[in-house]
């Protein structure tokens, strides 16, 4: 897929509706910066996301992920588009399993130097008396942030996704 060719794409289909990068934003539930990573193929819409804007742009989900119109329906079009829909899912899980792995790992590191420290003292070495248990307590704190924001990020992601296919459910009525 060509990230910058859908961008392009995204941004000319938003100004023949007459949007500005806020309004968009602000109908999509997401930031003006969002927006732009998009536009600019940084980044992807979430495929829930890329349903809505074929709504609102009132194009065909195949054309947005060409990043070109199509003319006339063909069947090896819609197995195209279907690939393409396979393939950006499975990049978008595998992203996001790579960025909570990021965050368990970071905490599970960090937790592993206090136990280190408090078996061997290892901080007490690097670090003078008062600032070694300072420094214990702050890796404790961004092991505990660090799980914590994986396991937020995962269920916040999850809850988002319900909220915003309920509310595409509800456009279809």
């Amino acid at each position: 897929m060509d990230l910058v060719k859908i961008g392009n794409f995204l941004k000319q289909l938003r100004k023949e509706k007459g949007l500005t990068q806020e309004e968009l934003a602000e109908k999509m539930g997401v930031a003006r910066r969002t927006v732009s990573r998009w536009e600019t193929g940084n980044n992807m819409p979430d495929l829930d996301i890329l349903i809505e804007l074929s709504d609102l742009y009132e194009t065909d989900l195949r054309e947005i992920l060409s990043g070109e119109r199509k003319s006339g329906k063909m069947n090896e079009e819609m197995k195209e588009t279907v690939e393409k829909i396979a393939e950006y899912s499975a990049e978008e899980k595998e992203k996001r399993r790579k960025k909570l792995n990021r965050y368990f790992i970071l905490g599970e590191i960090f937790i592993l130097l206090v136990i280190l420290d408090h078996q061997f003292g290892i901080l007490s070495k690097i670090f003078v008396s008062p600032i070694d248990d300072f420094a214990a307590g702050v890796l404790t704190g961004l092991s505990l942030l660090f799980n914590f924001i994986g396991f937020y990020d995962n269920s916040h992601e999850v809850s988002l996704r319900k909220r915003k296919r309920e509310l595409f459910l509800k456009k279809g009525s």
